[in-house]
């Protein structure tokens, strides 16, 4: 989330932003009121793809406390620029705007850039506000010295979106998946049939690559083992391309060692030529039978690996979505299953999903949404199962 206060350094709000942005997060702004007085809604709404909140009370959020639903819903809360006044008052625990409010109401990490007058920030009321802040657990980057608006040299300037994206990243690094590893598979495979052609299904890889993103952004080490996509690599993931179901077999088990969670929402064909044709089959006949036989089932072999990691399986159905999804939980021994339905356009070739997420003690539904928001939410339940069994275990 990034919070902007009512400072001649928001417009520099906007560039952070884009940067957040094309590192892969989701980005809520939320603004104080007299934030819109120095940039304007519009344009961070076109940047993030998300609409700007300003408002406590909101009718349209979760039992009309958006305050809670967006304290819940961060990882992480960046302030920038954050004036002596927004520092003064949640130095104090004030609560009478939404960003504040969220400030209080949240668990995640808070990241503030200060920018104001150099008096300002060396007033002994300031200075005492900073302390209290960071015994509070808040972060503070800058202010950095320079120039400022009002003309006057010192420090006082918000440091540049630039760093302050570095200092982002870093609060993720003590993120709930932090010194965990965690493998994805995503995409579909190709299964050649001769020199030119191949079997293969219509999965765009954008649910595992979200995956992945959210993944990173809570901290953990991913592997990402790709199939043939049209996609970014995520940034800060160890990306390992593959084409056949047989090339990604060999990259899961290779890398498998220390893998802490394996989610495995690749689209692997289940089947693949017996023999392929070294050159292009000609079409002389009217028929042509090729002999198929099956893959190696990726996720039944590293569920069932000597050092098993936490299991997530994925199952795309088009008819009996709940049955069939919990034969596979319970056929392949999971610890949990994200479940779609697929065709009529849903599932592959779209930009929203759906998903049933199943478990032996449960299952809930996560709504139709993007696919990013999606796979945040997935990951969440992942972190909170992960974890739940592994302090079983060791109890």
């Amino acid at each position: 989330m990034l919070g902007i206060t009512a400072g001649v350094a928001a417009y520099k709000a906007a560039e952070l932003a884009r940067l957040l942005v094309k590192q892969g997060a989701l980005v809520q702004v939320v603004m104080t009121p007299s934030a819109h007085e120095f940039i304007g809604a519009m344009t961070l709404q076109a940047i993030t793809g998300r609409p700007v909140r300003d408002q406590l009370f909101d009718a349209d959020a979760e039992a009309a406390m958006g305050h809670i639903e967006l304290a819940r819903w961060a990882d992480a809360i960046v302030i920038a620029p954050a004036t002596a006044d927004f520092m003064a008052k949640l130095a104090m625990g004030a609560a009478d705007n939404l960003l504040l409010t969220i400030c209080l109401a949240t668990q995640a990490p808070v990241l503030i850039a200060p920018a104001m007058n150099e008096k300002m920030w060396a007033h002994p009321a300031t200075q005492e506000n900073q302390t209290k802040l960071t015994a509070q657990g808040v972060k503070l980057i800058g202010p950095a010295v320079g120039e400022q608006a009002c003309g006057d040299v010192g420090p006082g300037r918000m440091v540049e979106p630039a760093e302050i994206l570095a200092a982002a990243a870093e609060l993720f690094e003590l993120g709930p998946l932090s010194g965990k590893r965690v493998m994805i598979t995503a995409g579909p495979t190709r299964e050649p049939i001769d020199a030119v052609r191949y079997l293969s299904n219509r999965s765009s890889g954008k649910m595992g690559y979200a995956l992945a993103n959210a993944a990173r952004l809570a901290g953990a080490e991913v592997l990402l083992i790709s199939g043939p996509v049209s996609l970014d690599a995520p940034k800060g993931c160890a990306l390992t391309e593959v084409t056949s179901a047989d090339e990604m077999y060999g990259a899961v088990m290779n890398q498998l060692d220390g893998v802490d969670i394996f989610i495995a929402a690749a689209a692997v064909a289940d089947y693949r030529a017996e023999y392929v044709a070294e050159k292009k089959i000609k079409k002389t006949e009217d028929t042509l039978t090729v002999n198929l036989v099956k893959n190696p089932d990726i996720l039944r072999e590293v569920a069932a690996s000597a050092q098993r990691p936490f299991c997530v399986g994925f199952a795309a159905e088009t008819n009996d979505l709940e049955q069939y999804a919990t034969d596979k939980l319970n056929d392949k021994q999971l610890d949990m299953i994200a479940a779609n339905w697929v065709g009529d356009q849903q599932g592959f070739d779209t930009e929203d999903n759906a998903l049933l997420v199943i478990w032996s003690e449960g299952q809930t539904q996560l709504p139709q949404q993007p696919k990013r928001e999606l796979a945040k939410q997935l990951m969440t339940l992942i972190e909170e199962h992960y974890h739940a069994k592994t302090t079983t275990q060791s109890s």
